[in-house]
């Protein structure tokens, strides 16, 4: 079974477009600025390019790629006007996005088995339990039978907050008390998504290193218990950032991936900042295709993750 579209895809571009205006009129819009009356694409224009990109979080490993691919294009293709500038720029910033640009990613729910487990790690504050949430929710409309575990057990608020969740969404919530071994919560989790034959698990982990417990330890201990009772759990490791805090959230993303493995990315926040390019460098840099994208405070605007739409949004309407 695949879950790839929650909304219409003309609704989900209309929250994409709204929630991407930050970074459109702060960043990409200036590109238009910078190369105006520019009749072809030379050095001062690839340089004026490389700078509302970095500008805009890409990150300079990333930007650096994309200029190398546009001097690769423009050398091939001899003459190269800036009315083409954009449309080169689009298809090399989808290009480098892990994963199949061409479609909404998304999770696809194996038939072969259940329940499909997903363990969401990251920081706290960067609308980690909020995604579950929303994940759950979107999972529960189309008919799908969820449980939540709340194995981030260093924070009453963190349980609170599922909790709220769980009951928004009318899905059951799997918790111990506080303090409690996170694995502990995690088996318990999937033990009981057996015993009540749900679809799907997730699974919320601390966010932050421990005087007693590494965080690595900790991770790797949840997925091995897990798999005590489904060998194939975890079936995604999904790492929640937050876009409006930039390149801090790329160091995030790398911390994370060398304490766990992380298969997939969640970007939140994205409507709040002028730093949407830093999805971008993110899944290029690290290798980890994005999944879901957050534009908004609603249920609806967490989205599958298009690279195409989302390169689409960042270029809509920019004139040279």
């Amino acid at each position: 079974m695949g879950l790839f579209n929650f909304f219409s895809k003309k609704e989900n571009k209309q929250v994409l477009d709204e929630g991407l205006k930050k970074t459109k009129t702060s960043v990409f819009d200036k590109i238009a600025t910078a190369i105006a009356g520019k009749s072809k694409v030379d050095d001062e224009v690839l340089d004026n390019l490389e700078g509302a990109l970095v500008s805009a979080d890409v990150g300079v490993e990333t930007t650096l790629e994309i200029i190398r691919r546009i001097e690769a294009r423009v050398q091939r293709d001899k003459y190269v006007g800036t009315s083409e500038l954009m449309r080169l720029l689009k298809e090399e910033i989808a290009a480098l996005f892990a994963g199949d640009a061409s479609e909404t990613e998304g999770f696809v729910l194996s038939g072969d088995h259940r329940p499909f487990v997903i363990m969401v790690v990251g920081v706290n504050g960067v609308g980690k339990t909020t995604t579950i949430g929303k994940l759950a929710k979107h999972y529960s409309d189309k008919g799908l039978k969820v449980v939540l575990g709340a194995a981030d057990t260093f924070r009453a608020a963190a349980v609170e907050q599922l909790c709220i969740w769980g009951n928004r969404v009318g899905v059951p919530v799997v918790k111990q008390q506080m303090g409690s071994d996170p694995a502990s919560v995690a088996y318990d989790t999937v033990s009981s998504a057996i015993a009540s034959d749900a679809d799907v698990v997730i699974i919320d982990t601390a966010g932050r290193l421990h005087n007693k417990v590494g965080l690595m330890n900790e991770l790797t201990k949840i997925k091995n218990v897990m798999k005590k009772v489904v060998p194939t759990a975890p079936d995604e490791v999904l790492l929640v950032l937050d876009g409006s805090t930039g390149q801090n959230a790329f160091e995030q993303a790398k911390q994370f991936i060398k304490a766990t493995e992380v298969t997939s990315l969640a970007i939140t926040k994205l409507d709040g900042t002028a730093k949407g390019g830093v999805v971008i460098g993110i899944s290029h840099e690290l290798g980890v295709p994005v999944r879901y994208i957050g534009l908004g405070e609603r249920v609806e605007d967490l989205q599958p993750f298009n690279a195409m739409e989302y390169v689409d949004s960042l270029f809509k309407d920019v004139k040279l």
